[in-house]
């Protein structure tokens, strides 16, 4: 979503004082309701069981994800809050604007920066090369298309083929760069899509093709999709229009070997936005969509989309991504959602009365059965649990020393969203945990070997910056107090030497990699067996 999303301005409304703390029906009920149809196991549904934490890591005081008011307005949010894992390096820079990206090849992390473009020192994505983890530093910002100057949430790597591509936020930019040498980019192609309004996107897993989401708000929609089989020179495939359910906000493809013969590249897996319960209108309803898209993937004349299947949930909004990961031989999604309760009408009052989260959080969804999707676990943090929404949305005046801070500030400062907005398994075809932005609340990992029991076993959420100076950061506002910082970034899992290393980007704080402590990895072996690069 964009900064000026119905999530910002209910949030803000809401939380200023008081918090300062259909082709196919719905399944999501009847999946939570009762067992899982094909094992008998209970479904969870949360909160997950909060990490143990070393003893001299910074923690948070209040819920799971929560920053209080008296760590917020103390300046005791200032230092990072973390468990488990430890700062490394860091790029800070004017900030970032944390949804775009990053993608990542090789040693290098690519972002956008597109806020106030008028104060910042350098504009478009910027690349940083942190072969040295402690000493990430900046080789070259990419600023020669329109599309590198405001690429939103498109930025996206293909390794094999060395590809990074950007589309135009609102526009119709599309270029190619080639990172064979992954710290200077160099521009291969850059062309006008004429159907294009870029949102967000995706490859097939061959890397010859790229989805790429629209901006436009309500039912129906396009997608536009580019032919990548010579990179030099991109091709705009026959748009498709959704006249009902499907349209995606986020989506990723089948890899190879996901699902037992299936090809790879011919699922989508669209996140349809929508607000929860209904209350409001984007494109909803709110869930995921799977999708049949053979034709594209195998170039066939006047292709079409098909919709295989849909699952829609009411107490979530604002679906992105739907993560497809295999734990254990058996395929699952993990679902996203960048709104809770809060986004919707009323604000946290209102959502509290209908008994919703207030925020977003992930799902596991079983998909064996394609056509019958089931929900099997739900990662709700204790900030997001509708248990604790009364907590949240009447916090007493005392807790804030008197009238709540913030009254002054102008809009967009002072607001809270622990909604999460991405999670990357550490080895999606054999995973064992997940590494999920959860805005507000930072980073949060979770193992989920036993997919109906996960729990969080690490987080790290970044300092605030408060009043500092960030243009390029997607939650500066000039004279705004930032006594949180947001992820809402992709997360990297990495390997260096023995240790394992998460590389992200927060607006505020830049580019960071946190390393898990010594302590944690040596009496938790296990779970890294088998992890990704």
């Amino acid at each position: 979503m964009n900064r000026h999303s119905l999530v910002s301005a209910v949030v803000f409304l809401a939380l200023l004082c008081p918090l300062l703390g259909a082709a196919i029906p719905s399944a999501a009920g009847t999946a939570m309701a009762g067992q899982h149809a094909s094992t008998g196991r209970v479904p969870f549904t949360g909160p997950v069981p909060k990490a143990h934490c070393g003893a001299g890591d910074h923690t948070e005081s209040g819920l799971q994800g929560q920053t209080t008011v008296k760590e917020r307005f103390s300046g005791d949010s200032e230092r990072a809050y973390n468990c488990n894992l430890q700062l490394v390096g860091q790029h800070t820079g004017q900030g970032t604007y944390s949804q775009d990206g990053p993608a990542y090849a090789g040693n290098c992390a690519y972002y956008g920066t597109d806020n106030d473009t008028s104060l910042q020192r350098h504009h478009g994505v910027t690349v940083v090369d942190a072969s040295d983890p402690a000493h990430p530093r900046v080789t070259a910002y990419l600023d020669n298309t329109a599309a590198a100057l405001v690429p939103h949430e498109t930025v996206q790597t293909y390794e094999r083929r060395h590809l990074l591509v950007v589309a135009q936020a609102h526009g119709t930019d599309f270029a190619v760069y080639n990172i064979s040498d992954c710290a200077h980019p160099v521009l291969k192609a850059d062309v006008k899509l004429p159907h294009s309004r870029g949102h967000m996107g995706a490859f097939a897993p061959d890397g010859r093709t790229y989805y790429l989401t629209q901006s436009y708000r309500g039912v129906g929609g396009y997608l536009v999709i580019v032919d990548l089989s010579d990179p030099s020179h991109p091709r705009e495939l026959p748009r498709w229009q959704y006249l009902g359910n499907g349209r995606p906000h986020g989506l990723e493809l089948n890899p190879a070997g996901f699902e037992p013969g299936v090809a790879a590249g011919t699922r989508l897996y669209a996140g349809q936005q929508g607000v929860a319960n209904g209350v409001g209108t984007l494109a909803g309803p709110d869930g995921l969509v799977i999708e049949n898209v053979s034709d594209y993937q195998n170039r066939r004349p006047h292709p079409k989309i098909k919709i295989i299947s849909t699952l829609f949930w009411k107490d979530q909004g604002i679906a992105e991504s739907m993560i497809p990961v295999k734990i254990n031989g058996h395929p699952y999604l993990i679902s996203t959602d960048e709104g809770g309760g809060a986004a919707a009408l009323g604000g946290l009052e209102a959502a509290c009365d209908r008994g919703q989260s207030l925020w977003g959080y992930p799902q596991i969804i079983d998909v064996a059965n394609e056509r019958h999707p089931v929900i099997i676990a739900k990662l709700q943090l204790q900030v997001s649990a509708p248990a604790n929404c009364q907590r949240q949305a009447h916090i007493p005046p005392d807790d804030c020393g008197g009238p709540c801070p913030g009254t002054n500030l102008p809009a967009r400062s002072g607001s809270i969203n622990y909604s999460e907005e991405r999670c990357v398994a550490n080895n999606p075809m054999n995973a064992a945990m997940l590494a999920c932005s959860f805005q507000n609340a930072g980073v949060r990992v979770f193992d989920i070997r036993d997919p109906y029991h996960p729990k969080e076993i690490a987080y790290y959420k970044p300092g605030a910056v408060r009043k500092a100076f960030r243009p390029s950061s997607g939650s500066w506002v000039p004279g705004a107090d930032r006594t949180v910082d947001k992820v809402a970034a992709w997360v990297r899992w990495r390997k260096a030497g023995n240790d394992w290393e998460l590389w992200f980007v927060s607006d505020g704080n830049g580019f960071q990699i946190v390393r898990f402590t010594n302590s944690f990895m040596a009496h938790n072996s296990s779970l890294f067996q088998g992890s990704g690069t």
